[in-house]
């Protein structure tokens, strides 16, 4: 018998003075029974720095096709591709293909700088790519602050965020590595 999805909810205000976005997003997140709290936590993060009316989580995990998030336009064609993690070359290669832009949200302490010194090399010719690391201490924090019903708040400003719930604020400051 397969394992199923746990659902949780997140009220997930975002005040982006970067970008000038300020709305609020009551969101349902599946969590597959391989993800861990501290990835899906991410992907709300990733949610929220990129937050936007059209930006929809999709079935990550459970699908080879889709990231764990997109923005599309009104005739269907992919604005933003976020994929969460350390996905091969070959699956970068297609979403740069495919999208707009298309962003990675890396993490790991040891395994994603090795990730990121073998594959950079082949990536550099993308001019619509981005990839950002988060440190570990930063998605220990997120991971922390699972629960199955969330009220998180996200400002973003200069690049870094302020992400938190009634108890802890996280100042979270994203490295970038490419572009």
């Amino acid at each position: 018998m397969a394992l199923k999805a746990t659902v949780f909810k997140a009220e997930l205000n975002v005040s982006d003075m970067d970008r000038g976005y300020y709305q609020s997003h009551a969101l349902t997140l599946a969590r597959h029974p391989s993800e861990t709290d501290e990835r899906m936590m991410i992907r709300l993060l990733a949610f929220a720095l990129n937050a936007d009316e059209q930006l929809h989580f999709t079935k990550g995990l459970s699908s080879d096709d889709e990231p764990d998030l997109w923005r599309k336009n009104l005739q269907g064609e992919i604005e933003l591709w976020i994929e969460v993690g350390l996905p091969d070359e070959r699956r970068i290669r297609k979403a740069c293909n495919r999208a707009e832009q298309v962003i990675v949200y890396a993490y790991g302490a040891r395994n994603a700088p090795i990730w990121w010194q073998n594959i950079q090399g082949d990536l550099r010719r993308f001019d619509n790519l981005r990839v950002i690391y988060l440190s570990p201490e930063d998605t220990a924090g997120l991971a922390a602050m699972t629960q199955r019903t969330m009220s998180l708040q996200a400002t973003i400003q200069d690049n870094s965020a302020w992400f938190g719930d009634e108890i802890t604020t996280l100042s979270i400051s994203p490295e970038n590595w490419y572009h």
